[in-house]
């Protein structure tokens, strides 16, 4: 069983559903361990590299270990590929599973799981990793459109951080028309507007859909 510091803040990145999902699990986590409510903050990368790690303890999700989240008392869970060698810190880290997944096998070993979040951390896990042969992997994409389109804190409010009302939500029927009007249209207008920058590289550009399908198709094709 992992052992982790008590924390003062817990920290995750902002711009996507796994950053949302471990993020919360998190705070649970830290809720069951210490029985209390720590702050939780989101970054996106480029704030996340101007804020200071001045708390003398933390857990931060998500985002990439380096450096400077080498200190005693701070706890790092992520999937980002690092050459960091953590000396101070605690690091839990696996290229093959998302932040999401990590975070929720520390709840579970402490009784957090339950069939709803089993479900929701296996989607998030097919979405962040481009599982594309997994059978949910549309659906799961859909999930992940959630938090691009409407936003991490948003959301978070919505749901009044359960992030179990995700499953079967009613904006999963806006992301799945999105998904169906939108990527033909950007897919095909991508295609037109193609940038050769040599024989073997092009540059995608994108106007409409999901970014990630439309270059992964386009890539396919050639």
């Amino acid at each position: 069983m992992t052992a982790l510091p008590r924390p003062d803040v817990i920290i995750t990145h902002e711009s996507d559903l796994d950053g949302l999902v471990a993020g919360v699990l998190l705070r649970r986590l830290a809720r069951k361990l210490f029985n209390d409510e720590v702050r939780l903050e989101a970054y996106h990368y480029n704030f996340w590299k101007q804020r200071e790690p001045r708390e003398k303890a933390g857990w931060v999700t998500d985002l990439t270990f380096e450096a400077r989240l080498d200190k005693p008392n701070w706890a790092v869970i992520d999937h980002h590929v690092t050459e960091t060698v953590p000396r101070h810190a605690v690091l839990v880290h696996s290229i093959t599973k998302s932040a999401g997944l990590l975070c929720y096998e520390l709840c579970c070993e402490h009784g957090l799981g339950s069939p709803a979040l089993d479900r929701l951390v296996h989607l998030n896990n097919v979405a962040d990793l481009f599982l594309e042969d997994d059978p949910d992997f549309l659906l799961a994409c859909d999930y992940a459109s959630l938090v691009k389109h409407y936003q991490f804190w948003n959301l978070y409010e919505l749901l009044d951080g359960q992030i179990e009302k995700l499953l079967d939500h009613a904006l999963l029927e806006v992301m799945a028309v999105k998904r169906r009007v939108e990527n033909p249209l950007g897919f095909e207008w991508s295609k037109r507007n193609i940038t050769e920058l040599s024989p073997a590289v092009g540059y995608v550009d994108t106007v409409v859909g999901n970014n990630n399908l439309i270059v992964h198709r386009l890539l396919e094709e050639k």
